[in-house]
């Protein structure tokens, strides 16, 4: 599905070039979800922005579905650190600005919008504006904005990090659910263990920059998965641990 063939990327800086990412090779199936984790600087950011087509590698090819990422597609959507929704529309609105700026048909797309909200927890918000709610509760809209065109692509970047410890199990828990109900080819880059080992098939470690990947591991644990106490906990736990010595020996 998505395929990164010796990727690298360098930018230009004061004193020469700096190297964020070098010969990253990496394949993600259909309707995979893959968790990216790595110290600050290793160029996960740039690695979602490469395979969204906003920015060109500088070695190397990124293809999905066996098309080169030239540019932006309609069907990859990138999801940031912040919701950033418009403070003048409601939240129903913040949800049906892509269906509106692609000109999708309003109706099914409403209907749609309404379903994604209810199973965030944002039933009778929908007439709300975002200055009514909390970061986490406009977290959840930008979820739902993401979700709307249902994407064949969903890239996240640290989604959840500015929330509070509670509210991002919470969210992580939704996104699974979501995942299991319509799956979606998902990159989810994120500094939380616990969270890529919850939410990921795969979880992909890069080294300190330059970027490359250290190692990628198959996290083999039923779904749904939690938090907390579950009969695969024995199993999660190892998961976090390996990955842990894997960043601190990074």
């Amino acid at each position: 599905m998505i395929v990164l063939d010796r990727v690298s990327r360098t930018f230009s800086a004061r004193g020469g070039e700096v190297a964020a990412l070098r010969d990253i090779d990496l394949t993600i199936g259909e309707n995979q979800f893959v968790a990216v984790i790595g110290r600050s600087g290793c160029g996960k950011s740039t690695l979602l922005r490469l395979i969204a087509g906003l920015l060109a590698p500088t070695g190397g090819s990124v293809t999905i579905a066996g098309a080169p990422v030239l540019r932006p597609r309609p069907d990859v959507v990138l999801m940031h650190q912040l919701p950033a929704l418009l403070p003048w529309r409601t939240v129903l609105g913040n949800v049906m600005l892509p269906v509106e700026i692609r000109r999708l048909p309003r109706a099914e797309h409403q209907a749609r919008a309404a379903e994604l909200l209810d199973a965030v927890g944002l039933a009778g918000f929908h007439r709300r504006h975002p200055y009514e709610l909390s970061g986490g509760m406009q977290q959840r809209v930008a979820l739902c904005r993401a979700l709307i065109q249902r994407p064949r692509v969903l890239l996240m970047d640290e989604p959840f990090s500015a929330l509070d410890a509670l509210t991002r199990e919470e969210l992580a828990g939704q996104l699974q659910a979501m995942h299991l109900a319509a799956p979606a080819t998902t990159v989810f880059v994120t500094h939380s263990i616990a969270e890529a080992v919850l939410l990921a098939d795969r979880v992909v470690v890069l080294s300190a920059r330059p970027g490359q990947v250290r190692r990628v591991l198959d996290v083999a644990i039923p779904r749904p998965r939690s938090f907390g106490h579950t009969a695969h906990v024995a199993d999660a736990a190892a998961c976090v641990a390996e990955l842990h010595d894997l960043l601190l020996r990074n």
